[in-house]
């Protein structure tokens, strides 16, 4: 049984007051007081899909690694091949057991030659760190391992009018910055990091920032967008963004039970890259092995099946729903589902459990939907 922590106790972003200023709905996110919503989910949703939504994700982690075998040590860790990284570059990876399966999904930022910062789940910072350090030190070699989580704040601007809205406040050039880049300068008169990233599925970036700075970025960043209709968006448009982009949530679609590759997610493993955890288990189930997947479906009968909700064969359950929404733009009810590699090919037909109910559901091909890119 978990135990919500009293509101007294849960974290708070540099943003926390300007969340109840804009009279967002706030809950409890992994140990941390956030926004949900401001102008309701749906509305958020399409704000980012058709102009510009704002983002609190200071709640977010950093690890640094740094030293001479620092690059040794995340290809250790880490299922993706960092050694193909150049500086400025990032690159979407897991941290992985032995038995190839997730500590948590990061996204490892080449910060210098010898330099990484690997971006981590709030809910998991320590859980990461402490996992790190064990891992680090049983290597062996030059590394020092820090939780620098509380040197940034983290602020998410995602929509196709992003990048029209942030250029206004800096001396980066944007438009150089290709997916999965980052480059640092200023924003609204702020040292800053800035990343073309994001969970939604748009075009965007991350910018991060100094603590004591995040109101000041925050702020400009709204009145910059002003004219464009920005909004701040809350943790309940992240997720059905993030879904309707077949974009994972550990925790809930992957945890340390599922690996990399039954989590749909292969191409996150750098499989010509020497040993690192799990390598084994990951390459044999590559090889042959696999007994189930990850798999998005689309739902025929009219309802909307959620996390948690059974995969039936028969009588049998047999998967089991990992999340699930009704999509806003998309106006379709979609969802992941963990089922046996013998129903897991496009078309193949569902049953799902909803409480009692059996409904239809069909495998479909991912991403449910894709932005268009500029001309």
């Amino acid at each position: 049984m978990t135990t919500t922590p009293p509101a007294a106790t849960l974290k708070k972003t540099p943003l926390n007051a300007r969340h109840r200023a804009h009279g967002a709905r706030m809950v409890e996110f992994g140990g941390w007081d956030m926004p949900v919503e401001y102008s309701g989910i749906t509305d958020e949703h399409m704000t980012v899909r058709t102009a510009v939504g704002l983002f609190d994700v200071c709640h977010m982690g950093q690890i640094e690694l740094a030293g001479p075998d620092a690059l040794a040590a995340v290809q250790w860790i880490s299922s993706n091949d960092a050694s193909r990284l150049a500086i400025g570059q990032i690159q979407y990876s897991a941290l992985t057991t032995a038995e190839g399966t997730f500590v948590d999904d990061i996204l490892v930022y080449r910060m210098g030659e010898q330099h990484f910062m690997l971006v981590v789940n709030a809910g998991n910072i320590m859980k990461d760190h402490q996992w790190i350090v064990a891992k680090v030190a049983e290597h062996g070699g030059d590394v020092s391992v820090v939780n620098a989580s509380s040197r940034y704040a983290l602020i998410a601007i995602q929509g196709p009018l992003a990048e029209r809205v942030l250029q206004t406040l800096t001396d980066i050039d944007l438009s150089a910055i290709k997916y999965y880049w980052f480059d640092h300068g200023e924003v609204a008169g702020v040292r800053v990091t800035v990343s073309r990233t994001g969970y939604t599925g748009e075009d965007g970036f991350e910018v991060f920032a100094p603590p004591a700075q995040a109101e000041r970025v925050w702020n400009a960043l709204l009145e910059a967008g002003a004219a464009h209709g920005i909004k701040p968006c809350g943790l309940g448009a992240r997720d059905t963004l993030r879904l309707e982009a077949s974009m994972r949530l550990c925790g809930s679609d992957m945890d340390e039970g599922t690996s990399v590759v039954e989590a749909g997610l292969s191409w996150i493993v750098g499989w010509k890259k020497d040993a690192f955890l799990g390598a084994e288990r990951l390459r044999a189930q590559k090889a042959g092995s696999l007994e189930r997947r990850l798999v998005g479906f689309e739902m025929r009968d009219r309802a909307i099946a959620r996390h948690g909700h059974v995969v039936m064969d028969g009588e049998t359950p047999v998967g089991v729903v990992t999340s699930g929404t009704q999509t806003p733009y998309l106006k379709k009810s979609i969802g992941l589902a963990m089922v046996p590699l013998a129903l897991s090919a496009p078309g193949t037909s569902l049953t799902i459990d909803i409480r009692g109910r059996r409904v239809h559901a069909e495998v479909v091909p991912e991403p449910f939907y894709k932005r268009s890119k500029p001309a």
